[in-house]
């Protein structure tokens, strides 16, 4: 199953992707469309969804362009995994951490939708942005055994992070700083439910940062020091962790950007987010 939210005049509406046929939530029949994403991650709900689905196939049949989308993230925190792929590391000249990966916990404001512009912030010279797989977290949680990881998280989605990097080379205490400006993260353009990877295909996905059409950075996600359960594990360890929250797993590579770029985030199987920097 996939999912998106699609920007309105009024705000935005919800839709469901299944057998490849998109529909609009709140055009099927028999179920209470909810008005966030995040209500829709449980599995019951989810369950109740297809049955109806399966009852009324064609039910609420809509053409939707993702090149538009909303962030698929409208509840949860952000967090994310630093220097987690080994070639980024030696790209950056860095250590990668031995007892756990680099993290950092982001603002939401810095969300934006699919196809909209990047502002480079006056603060910073150098902004870099990478692509990276998002784990989207199901059900609150804390203390997630490593083994047990696909029971807490619903769906993967690409993420575009960007950074001012600049910033970090100066004090590397400055991560939540450097991540958190106005345009800084993008999320979608969809959510794609768990149930369609298994664990070799997961280990498979190649993440591509692509600056003007060309390919700055690319690594399968089996290319991970940190793998996904160690992931969910390491950042639930001793928090609660709410449904909705998006783990981004690190990136392959960075690029710089500059204004009048186009940078993408390319999750091969999940989904492709294109901006212009402004």
């Amino acid at each position: 199953m996939r999912l998106a939210r699609i920007e309105t005049p009024d705000g935005h509406e919800i839709f469901v992707s299944h057998d490849g046929i998109w529909r609009r939530l709140s055009d099927i029949e028999g179920f209470a469309a909810p008005r966030r994403l995040v209500d829709l991650l449980d599995d019951s709900v989810r369950r109740e969804l297809v049955g109806l689905l399966g009852r009324s196939p064609a039910a609420g049949r809509a053409d939707i362009r993702l090149a538009g989308a909303a962030t698929v993230l409208d509840s949860g925190d952000i967090w994310g995994a630093g220097l987690n792929y080994r070639n980024h590391s030696r790209d950056l000249d860095a250590e990668q951490p031995v007892s756990g990966p680099g993290s950092y916990l982001r603002p939401r404001n810095c969300l934006i939708a699919n196809g909209r512009p990047i502002e480079l912030p006056t603060r910073s010279k150098r902004v870099t942005a990478e692509a990276e797989l998002g784990l989207v977290i199901g059900r609150d949680c804390k203390n997630v055994p490593r083994s047990s990881w696909r029971s807490v998280v619903v769906g993967v989605t690409a993420v575009l992070d960007l950074t001012a990097e600049d910033v970090i080379r100066e004090n590397p205490r400055y991560i939540p700083w450097a991540k958190g400006f106005d345009t800084f993260c993008s999320v979608g353009p969809q959510l794609v439910t768990l149930d369609e990877f298994d664990d070799v295909s997961l280990k498979s996905i190649r993440v591509s940062t692509v600056r003007n059409g060309e390919v700055i950075a690319t690594a399968l996600t089996s290319d991970m020091k940190y793998d996904l359960g160690y992931l969910v594990e390491y950042f639930t360890a001793d928090r609660t962790i709410p449904a909705g929250t998006v783990i981004c797993t690190g990136t392959p590579g960075a690029a710089v950007v500059r204004p009048g770029d186009s940078i993408e985030a390319i999750v091969e199987g999940v989904g492709a987010l294109l901006h212009p920097v402004a």
